[in-house]
């Protein structure tokens, strides 16, 4: 007793370690957000002395935040749903068709899955100048849409857990393919669909390299980029540079909240076979 007590306290000391290992950079942002310059100089890591909020003020009058807040919700909601559409296609198809073809298939997706995207940027650049997809969000779109490997993968694990003898009944009642893709196999993987969608929202909404590299108009930019503008040749803006940072974590951080439960039970669920 007193032994499994000891590792609750030892688990317990870690877990709060952890916490203010990740929460301290949050803390550090948030508190001055809502100081001056010359006071966050002064006393980076202290309460501010009153709530000014001249910061977001600023960045409010400054920055286009409704433009690249749609920018970034465009590309990130439909980069989702090709993902989700095309990651879950896949896995279907491979599950319910054992054949050559299929295997040497899923071989290469798992190579091109470990591949680094980063290592792939100069071809992937030369290829979208010459279908005019540089410089446009619809190319952003067809880059994060290539995620539909690592849903592929997840979905596919969590595909093998569902009762075969659903989709026989379905097939001996005269459904088509599509039909039970659609009628059947989707509702039966809505949780790892909504797991796999919270933590690609996260990425995409979140991703630097990609914008960077292939976006360049300031009317295009996405969120992120619009934080970088912040970050001088010779000085940085570090208030507004704060400011935006917090204004860009606030939608993923509610999305976060609200998406919880559904990625607990996504992953439990799918841990379970039967």
């Amino acid at each position: 007793m007193k032994k499994l007590k000891g590792r609750h306290v030892m688990l317990s000391v870690f877990m709060f370690g952890a916490v203010v290992v990740v929460g301290f950079p949050l803390y550090y942002i948030v508190v001055n957000t809502f100081k001056t310059q010359r006071e966050t100089v002064a006393n980076p890591l202290g309460l501010p002395t009153s709530l000014y909020l001249g910061n977001y003020i600023d960045v409010f009058e400054s920055v286009p935040l409704v433009q690249v807040f749609s920018n970034t919700l465009y590309v990130t909601v439909l980069a989702i749903v090709l993902q989700l559409l095309v990651g879950s296609m896949a896995a279907y198809s491979m599950i319910m068709r054992h054949t050559l073809l299929n295997r040497v298939l899923g071989v290469v997706l798992l190579i091109a899955f470990v591949v680094p995207a980063q290592s792939t940027l100069i071809p992937l650049y030369r290829v979208f100048v010459g279908f005019k997809l540089v410089d446009n969000l619809n190319g952003l779109v067809i880059l994060y849409a290539a995620g539909s490997v690592f849903c592929y993968f997840i979905i596919q694990g969590y595909m093998k857990t569902l009762p075969y003898e659903i989709i026989e009944a379905a097939r001996i009642d005269g459904a088509s393919a599509s039909q039970i893709y659609w009628r059947v196999v989707l509702p039966l993987i809505r949780p790892i669909l909504v797991t796999v969608g919270v933590f690609q929202t996260m990425w995409v909404w979140n991703d630097f390299v990609f914008p960077t590299v292939f976006i360049s108009s300031p009317d295009k930019q996405t969120i992120v980029l619009q934080i970088y503008a912040a970050v001088g040749e010779f000085a940085t803006n570090w208030p507004a540079f704060m400011t935006l940072t917090v204004i860009a974590l606030i939608p993923m951080v509610v999305f976060f909240v609200f998406a919880q439960r559904h990625i607990v039970s996504g992953l439990v669920s799918g841990s379970v076979k039967g």
